[in-house]
């Protein structure tokens, strides 16, 4: 995967989110809301790595000036498009079905992280930031459930993702996985799409 390269940071307790709200309406830079600790290890280290780089890419946005601040959250969509990309090539290659709701998290995560980057384009930086602090509830949520649960299904088929191996086949499942391979059943596939709200935030139509 094409990500930017990152050192894992020394803390070894997470910042509870909201610990340093941004001041509504979220227009000025704040300090980090998340910060990577063992809370978020999966103790899967390709998926940690990457999650460690949105960790930071992540804190990289929230501190940023405005005229850094479009680039910065340019560059976090960029790797979230390759993070979310490797995390569905391992569900397809390991049983889950096309739609699933991880898959449509991820999918409905980068559409409102791109209709903010648009607005930035615009010159309206206070909803990105206000997205940057979603970002920060969202996802050790997301983390600690469904990627979680993935990666358990991971090492239970043997998956390897460097190369795509899976040393267990005869664990793979009899049927396409439409929940969220280990924190949702099937049928509540549709309770955990996320809506764009959840990190969308408002925007004043006379800005637009």
């Amino acid at each position: 995967m094409n990500a930017v390269t990152a050192t894992a940071p020394t803390e070894t307790q997470a910042e509870a989110p909201g610990t340093h709200p941004a001041p509504a309406p979220f227009t000025t830079p704040v300090v980090p809301g998340l910060r990577w600790s063992d809370a978020l290890n999966l103790a899967m280290p390709f998926m940690d790595q990457t999650h460690i780089e949105f960790v930071d890419l992540l804190a990289a946005v929230q501190t940023a000036e405005d005229a850094d601040l479009v680039s910065r959250w340019q560059a976090l969509i960029e790797h979230t498009d390759a993070h979310f990309g490797q995390e569905d090539r391992w569900m397809a290659d390991t049983g889950f079905a096309p739609g699933s709701c991880h898959m449509t998290q991820h999918a409905v995560v980068l559409k409102v992280l791109r209709e903010g980057l648009a607005l930035g384009q615009q010159g309206q930086m206070a909803p990105i930031r206000q997205m940057a602090h979603e970002l920060t509830i969202w996802f050790p949520q997301h983390a600690q459930t469904m990627d979680a649960g993935l990666a358990l299904h991971l090492k239970s088929v043997g998956y390897d993702p460097a190369t795509g191996f899976i040393s267990e086949p005869e664990a793979l499942p009899a049927l396409a996985i439409s929940g969220c391979g280990g924190s949702c059943s099937p049928s509540d596939a549709s309770d955990a799409e996320p809506s764009t709200q959840d990190i969308a935030p408002e925007t004043d139509p006379e800005a637009a």
